[in-house]
């Protein structure tokens, strides 16, 4: 770690950028600071807690909802769910059949996003947070959360919302995402309402 013995407005530039990670951010208000008269010893002091309680907070602060309260386009309406659908066609649908959020509880699309370094043995391409959250607001707004003490299923055979959905159905074995183009012959267009003639 880089140490310091001269100026303190070296030391207050350096821990801002460590905060921030922001040259402009940095540089403006290093400005203030130093604008401002800090050589009273306690003002340096009461300058330096202000900005590790900042720092705190931005570091037990929720990413994704940082990024929806600073993107208007994030914000849950008709447009943006739709918009959501698109880019979770996009990001998902590339590698796999894309599962309708329905069959799975909210808590499972939750522990999905925020686990793509280890998705199903996977390392997900990483997503801009304004994408991820659009991509959670139609997750979210599709599925029903599971019930208070529920285990949240990592797998679609082990979801009662995926079990109600195909009542008395035999269906293949083994059951993944990709045997649902058996009888749902749109399933990579996210279209699961169309089914094969032996289901019509």
């Amino acid at each position: 770690m880089q140490e310091f013995s001269g100026k303190a407005e070296d030391r207050i530039e350096y821990i801002l950028n460590l905060i921030f990670q922001n040259s402009i951010t940095t540089s403006v208000l290093t400005r203030m600071s130093i604008k401002m008269s800090y050589k009273n010893h306690w003002f340096r002091i009461i300058v330096l807690v202000f900005i590790g309680f900042l720092g705190w907070l931005i570091a037990i602060s929720d990413v994704r909802t940082v990024a929806a309260t600073n993107y208007p386009i994030a914000q849950m309406n008709p447009a943006n769910l739709n918009l959501g659908k698109q880019l979770y066609l996009e990001n998902c649908a590339g590698c796999h059949l894309p599962l309708p959020p329905q069959v799975l509880p909210t808590n499972s699309w939750q522990d999905i996003l925020n686990n793509t370094k280890n998705h199903y043995g996977e390392s997900l391409p990483p997503t801009n947070n304004l994408t991820t959250q659009l991509m959670w607001n139609y997750l979210r707004f599709s599925s029903r959360p599971a019930l208070e003490g529920e285990r949240t299923p990592q797998y679609i055979t082990n979801s009662r919302y995926f079990k109600a959905l195909h009542p008395q159905i035999d269906l293949p074995k083994p059951t993944n995402h990709q045997s649902c183009s058996l009888c749902h012959p749109a399933a990579a267009q996210l279209d699961y309402r169309t089914l094969t003639d032996d289901w019509e």
